[in-house]
C-alpha cells in the first residue's frame, strides 16, 4: 500500500492522506503518520542528496528561515528547524536501522516507525 510523496511538493498529496486515512491505526498514530510524511517530504525536497544530515545542515537553516519569512515571525524559523532537524535525525536513524536511504522510505516504513514509538511508550 506504498503510496508515493510528491517529490516536487514539501506538502502531502490527497492520495497519500486517503492511503493514511484507510490504515487501521488510531488517531493519534495516523496524525503522527501524515507529520512525518510531511517532514519526510519536506526534507526530501531540500536534500541534495541522500546523506541529508551529514552536511545538509544549512540548507534546513535556510529553507526554514524563507519559510518564517512568510509568517513575519523570526522565533517560528528556530523552532521548525527545532523540530524537523530532531524528525530527520530521527528518519535517518530509522533509515539506517532497515537498510533503507532516507529518500527511499515509505508509509510502510513510517507505520512501523509510529508502532514502534507507540510501543516504546506503553513499555
Amino acid at each position: 500500500m506504498s503510496s508515493p510523496l510528491d517529490p516536487l511538493s514539501n506538502s502531502l498529496t490527497l492520495q497519500t492522506i486517503q492511503s493514511i486515512e484507510k490504515l487501521n491505526l488510531p488517531i493519534m498514530q495516523k496524525h503522527h503518520l501524515r507529520i512525518l510524511v510531511h517532514c519526510l517530504a519536506i526534507l526530501n525536497s531540500i536534500s541534495s542528496d541522500n546523506s541529508f544530515f551529514s552536511d545538509q545542515e544549512n540548507l534546513l537553516r535556510q529553507w526554514c528561515n524563507n519559510e518564517s519569512r512568510k509568517f513575519n515571525d523570526p522565533k517560528f524559523s528556530d523552532l521548525l528547524y527545532e523540530q524537523l532537524a530532531l524528525t530527520a535525525k530521527k528518519l535517518n536513524l530509522f533509515s539506517q536501522k532497515i537498510g533503507k536511504d532516507i529518500k527511499d522510505l515509505d508509509i510502510e516504513d513510517l507505520v512501523i516507525l509510529v508502532e514502534e514509538g507507540t510501543e516504546a511508550h506503553l513499555n
